[in-house]
């Protein structure tokens, strides 16, 4: 099982931040719909799922691996236990990892797997309606604008891979005239059993039918299009409205963007992650602007009035005082990012840089000389 810290690149005690930022630059780099690696995309994205998550990571960095739910897979759970090491005797025991039972609920464990194993739960299209049952999966997709997009709201138009309903069939998986019967192999039910043997004895388990891959029926006659799942895999557009004032890393969902479901099947969501591409001249903090305003030594001694191009390209003036140092912040209230969903908007801090020149004449040395000895 490869580390997911090193997945990402980072250290065991990278930051929120940091983990943010990896993901953010592996993603883009191996993304499919780039030229990228699906496998590597997909590990990636795995390694981030847990490392954002505060409880995950931390299940993790105590475990090796995160545990979902009672449906958990316990082979990967516990891969590379050694239950030779394993003292059944007593009601306190210790692993390889050093935790004993007021820590590590064992029985507990046990008792998610049983109920998995057994099928509980299991058979899902005897136990909840064939709609939720067909939904299509969520899909999450990465989105880069600019910092003026951010700030004035806009409209951008995305693309993507993913199933989309069969317009032949309606979604409805067969050709007109036809209709869904039983599946003969799981009569109905959506779910097999299948034995095997294992530490613990012979073990039962309910899987999902590979002949309808859990919906309890086929086609008589399957679409020609889609084979017979009501929906193909291929390229979705949309588009997407970009609310005033978003900030890097917030998500957009539309409702019922994502994926197709199975013959017609309410469809997955989609979640729109936000990356706010670097701006050449302005620095957003929170929703608040920083820009560094170059002045001469003269200006800075005599004082100035400076013209300011705002991010929305309108000017203003700022009034330099005589006397003002390089590193001064000047705030002018107002002209920053609009708050979201929110009245008001945030502000404009101005940092000045004095600008020393490189060369100077011999005229100007002199000036700067006799200049010096009238300042002391």
């Amino acid at each position: 099982m490869k580390d997911y810290y090193e997945v990402l690149g980072v250290s065991r005690d990278a930051s929120p931040e940091e983990i943010k930022k990896a993901f953010y630059k592996l993603a883009h780099k191996y993304h499919p719909d780039k030229g990228g690696s699906a496998e590597k995309f997909k590990e990636i994205n795995e390694a981030y799922q847990v490392l954002s998550n505060k409880e995950k990571r931390q299940q993790y960095d105590k475990f090796g691996r995160v545990f979902e739910g009672s449906g958990a897979d316990f082979r990967e759970g516990f891969s590379g236990f050694d239950w030779s090491n394993f003292n059944w005797q007593g009601s306190d025991f210790e692993t390889p990892f050093g935790f004993a039972t007021d820590n590590f609920d064992f029985n507990d464990i046990l008792s998610d797997f049983f109920r998995s194993a057994t099928g509980a739960g299991a058979r899902r299209t005897k136990y909840q309606s064939e709609k939720a049952n067909n939904k299509g999966r969520d899909i999450e997709v990465s989105l880069e604008i600019s910092l003026e997009e951010a700030a004035f709201g806009s409209k951008k138009d995305i693309s993507f891979k993913t199933y989309l309903s069969c317009e032949h069939c309606q979604g409805k998986g067969y050709e007109a005239g036809s209709k869904l019967k039983e599946c003969s192999e799981c009569k109905g039910e959506g779910s097999i059993r299948q034995s095997h043997r294992s530490f613990f004895g012979e073990i039962t388990q309910i899987v999902e039918c590979p002949k309808c891959k859990g919906k309890g029926k086929v086609p008589e006659k399957p679409c020609e299009i889609c084979g017979g799942d009501g929906r193909y895999y291929g390229n979705k557009e949309i588009k997407v409205e970009i609310p005033v004032g978003i900030r890097d890393g917030e998500t957009i969902r539309i409702k019922e963007g994502g994926e197709a479901g199975i013959l017609g099947g309410p469809n997955g969501d989609l979640y729109i992650r936000i990356i706010i591409k670097p701006h050449p001249v302005f620095e957003r903090q929170g929703d608040d602007l920083y820009i560094s305003l170059p002045i001469s030594f003269t200006e800075a001694v005599l004082g100035a009035k400076k013209e300011i191009q705002l991010l929305d390209k309108k000017t203003i003036f700022l009034k330099i005082p005589p006397g003002t140092e390089s590193g001064e912040i000047f705030r002018i209230r107002g002209k920053g990012i609009k708050h979201f969903n929110a009245l008001g908007q945030g502000d404009l801090y101005v940092r000045v840089k004095i600008k020393t020149p490189k060369k100077v004449s011999a005229k100007a040395r002199e000036l700067l000389e006799e200049l010096e000895k009238q300042i002391e």
